[in-house]
């Protein structure tokens, strides 16, 4: 008879763990339903009003205040000058910051508290990376309201999330490939540099392009620091004719991206404007949904190129 009641018992609990567990897929789906059905509304209402507007006209012309010749040239080259900064300065440091937490450095409390600090950075508002790049880099380094600030603030912000990427990357990397390196001689470098990093390059890239995709879109960091909402030049090129053939004139020159520029059109009252925000805004999103996609597909097909 115990084992009766112990066996209805055992079997009520179960009946109820997955009553709850029914719930919860409900609720998830109805939560996701939610999201994917509120983007593809505004999706669709970016598509509409502004693909007609969509020309190689509206991508080779300057700002106007004639909304019909208004374009985002300096605005998408402003974008990627910065996202190019953004990306020579976070990818470095993140990456080789998430390998010494992970295998270099000794586990105590002083190390607990840096990780416990990186993790908590993730969720900072952009605006306080703003306020500091404006601190240190605009007034203290004095390097202006230039491209070369506007970069590095951005990668202050995906800073965290490149560590944080790169260490759950090395986490997943299982513990026999360490043993058989050093089993057969490796050193520590030789382990990290010739095992850790080939098999967790995938997720590591993944995590960066996600990053690179965030700041594409972020504005607070950006007005912080005194982007320009209008502005009608370019920056220096980056290619010259003299040697070495590089110029880096183009980290100290003014500039704007495409989130300013689409809230200077949106700040306007003529509807042509709302419709010029609207083409740019599409242009904006499908740029990070190809970021994102990038990151899939990168991962996808270095996984399946890995041998364990």
């Amino acid at each position: 008879m115990r084992a009766t009641d112990n066996l209805n018992e055992i079997r009520a609990i179960i009946a109820r763990h997955k009553f709850f567990n029914s719930v919860f897929r409900v609720v998830g789906a109805f939560a996701l339903m939610i999201g994917v059905f509120t983007f593809i509304g505004l999706f669709s209402y970016m598509l509409i009003d502004g693909a007609p507007r969509l020309s190689w006209d509206f991508f080779t012309s300057f700002p106007s205040r004639r909304p019909g010749s208004a374009g985002i040239l300096s605005a998408w080259v402003g974008t990627i000058l910065v996202m190019l900064v953004t990306a020579a300065a976070a990818i470095p440091v993140g990456v080789a910051a998430g390998i010494y937490l992970e295998e270099y450095s000794p586990r105590n409390f002083f190390t607990e508290i840096i990780e416990i600090n990186i993790t908590n950075l993730s969720g900072v508002p952009s605006i306080i990376y703003g306020l500091l790049a404006l601190s240190l880099f605009v007034y203290q380094f004095g390097f202006g309201q230039s491209i070369l600030s506007a970069g590095l603030a951005l990668a202050l912000l995906i800073l965290p999330i490149g560590i944080v990427a790169t260490r759950e990357s090395i986490r997943s990397i299982p513990v026999a490939i360490r043993e058989g390196a050093y089993a057969l001689g490796a050193t520590k470098w030789q382990t990290v540099s010739d095992h850790i990093l080939p098999y967790s390059a995938a997720g590591i890239l993944t995590g960066i392009i996600i990053g690179l995709a965030r700041a594409i879109g972020e504005t607070a960091p950006i007005i912080t620091i005194g982007a320009l909402t209008f502005i009608a030049f370019l920056p220096p090129s980056l290619i010259k004719t003299d040697p070495p053939f590089l110029s880096f004139e183009w980290l100290m020159a003014p500039f704007t991206v495409m989130p300013i520029q689409m809230f200077n059109w949106v700040s306007r009252p003529e509807e042509a404007f709302q419709i010029n925000a609207a083409a740019a805004g599409l242009i904006l999103v499908i740029m990070t949904l190809t970021m994102n996609g990038l990151a899939i597909y990168l991962r996808y097909r270095m996984r399946k190129n890995i041998k364990w």
